[in-house]
């Protein structure tokens, strides 16, 4: 089995020692994804609201660039500073799988990384 990384300028480049995603067929395995613009490399506000959007965003760019799609992940992994915003998350999230609901946990962290308030992962299938 061969690896490819993936990149594309449609989603933050990566801010460490890591690619946005990993090919390893017939799964995609998407870094952790901040609420930043590809543009700016900084996060697009302060609020959790237009950050997870960014997110989810950013995730959805780089499962294209691998040739997949939100519909073919598997499992979706999310990282909140504050577990009390998590019934807003959802409203947002429920916006980008209103049918298809891959696997999921959440989880609350004390920091992530340039100050956030959401990271998402996730793996999908290869189209």
């Amino acid at each position: 089995m061969s690896l490819k990384t993936v990149h594309t300028d449609s989603a933050p480049a990566a801010i460490g020692p890591y690619s946005q995603a990993v090919v390893a067929a017939p799964f995609v395995f998407v870094s952790g994804q901040l609420g930043m613009d590809p543009a700016t490399g900084n996060l697009v506000g302060e609020d959790l609201e237009s950050q997870a959007r960014q997110a989810l965003e950013n995730v959805k760019q780089i499962l294209v660039a691998a040739g997949s799609s939100l519909e073919q992940a598997t499992v979706v992994e999310v990282f909140l500073t504050d577990m009390d915003r998590f019934m807003d998350f959802n409203a947002i999230y429920a916006e980008y799988f209103p049918a298809h609901k891959p696997a999921r946990a959440a989880v609350e962290v004390s920091a992530l990384p340039k100050g956030g308030c959401v990271e998402i992962k996730c793996t999908a299938l290869i189209d």
